[in-house]
């Protein structure tokens, strides 16, 4: 994936960093036939389908990270609430499967 550009353009990714990690906020609900679905408000065309909560989720990142690659491929602006990784503390909620 690309780096943010003072633009708001995600262009290509440095030599010295092969990878760059963003926050998305994702919307996860159970389905009624089991499983779950999640969306984001932030990233348009963002739809996964998962067994589990965990499972949900990396298809999301998988799905999120194609998504991006188009928009650096075409030059488009990240959409708004799209963000780069705060060089702080971040809180995050993550599903671990119990026995």
């Amino acid at each position: 994936m690309g780096v943010v550009q003072e633009d708001g353009c995600l262009g290509p990714a440095s030599e010295e960093s092969d990878m760059n990690e963003m926050l998305l906020r994702l919307q996860i609900e159970p389905l009624a036939e089991g499983g779950f679905l999640a969306t984001s408000d932030v990233l348009p065309g963002l739809v996964a389908q998962g067994r589990t909560l965990a499972e949900t989720v990396e298809i999301a990142q998988d799905v999120a990270r194609k998504i991006l690659d188009s928009y650096a491929e075409h030059g488009d602006p990240l959409p708004l609430g799209v963000s780069a990784l705060a060089s702080g503390p971040v809180e995050v909620q993550v599903p671990v499967g119990l026995p």
